[in-house]
């Protein structure tokens, strides 16, 4: 389940968009996304509290606002992610992403203090490779010319993005398994700060556009579809699984799942278009088209005319 809401997360965003574009402020899907997994977590804790177990929560401010952390490293990083934009185009920047591979073990082994075998960390390196190249499509062509044209700072800011990642994934870690609270209350504490600061960045946008389009809660649900929903669900689901998976596991299993996800979607993605582009090609035009209906029209009546043929004597 982790691996098919990681893999399908970027082909839900390209189908929400509307003839290239999206019809909808990008930035409200992140907010709905936190309240989803606030709301989620702050169900499940309040079924935990009711059961015959009490839950474990610590409430003092020097825990809580360790919480705080996370998310500004996450409103740093996307600010950075917009930055490494203007300067690299996209497939560059999804063979740069690669680096949070490497930089996560590093961070893992720094802040974490977990030791890592000289083969451990050859398979980390492999995994790096490896998804690198299958984002590759041969150097012969223009994605592997735009790769090395790109200025250097689009490569500082792609290299100090993959790190701000690692250094959140790694840093969420931490506080999972610093105590024994309860995971809910941990995502409770952790879903909070984050649609805070989702919630500043529209009223910013909101300063910045000089309130324009009117305040954000009227506009929220603007140009929404059911395609929408699901790219929220499947963010907010995403984020519920990451945070149990930082619980009970550690960021080098959530570098796995994140590969295999995209290796997975890649090969099924492939599987589907040949079978789709298999079937147009043999399939009758008839199934695939509506094509008008031919009508049978009666011949029109032809009139005689009578020809009077005189033979000359």
């Amino acid at each position: 389940n982790f691996w098919f809401a990681l893999g399908v997360g970027g082909i839900l965003t390209t189908l929400s968009q509307t003839n290239g574009r999206y019809q909808y402020d990008y930035a409200t899907v992140p907010f709905l996304a936190e309240a989803f997994k606030l709301l989620v977590s702050s169900v499940f804790l309040w079924r935990e509290c009711q059961s015959s177990t009490p839950s474990r929560m610590t409430t003092e401010w020097k825990s809580i606002r360790l919480y705080l952390i996370p998310s500004i490293i996450y409103l740093i990083h996307n600010n950075v992610q917009f930055a490494t934009l203007m300067y690299v185009d996209t497939s560059t920047y999804q063979i740069m992403g690669n680096l949070k591979i490497v930089t996560t073990g590093i961070l893992f082994r720094l802040f974490l203090r977990r030791k890592l075998s000289n083969l451990q960390w050859m398979a980390i390196v492999l995994l790096a490779v490896g998804t690198t190249t299958s984002q590759v499509k041969g150097c012969g062509e223009a994605s592997c010319e735009s790769f090395f044209s790109s200025p250097i700072p689009g490569y500082m800011l792609g290299i100090l993005s993959a790190c701000l990642s690692a250094l959140a994934g790694v840093y969420t870690e931490y506080l999972m398994k610093k105590n024994n609270d309860s995971l809910y209350w941990q995502n409770v504490q952790l879903y909070t700060f984050g649609a805070i600061f989702n919630m500043a960045r529209l009223v910013l946008d909101d300063f910045r556009g000089g309130f324009e389009k009117g305040p954000w809660w009227q506009r929220l649900f603007n140009g929404y579809s059911t395609m929408t929903w699901m790219v929220v669900l499947n963010l907010g689901s995403t984020g519920l699984l990451v945070s149990w998976l930082m619980k009970y596991a550690d960021n080098i299993v959530k570098v796995y799942s994140t590969s295999m996800a995209m290796l997975l979607t890649m090969l099924f993605l492939g599987i589907i278009i040949c079978m789709m582009s298999l079937h147009m090609y043999f399939a009758p035009p008839s199934k695939l088209v509506d094509l008008p209906l031919t009508v049978k029209t009666a011949p029109e009546s032809v009139t005689e005319v009578s020809v009077d043929r005189r033979t000359d004597s």
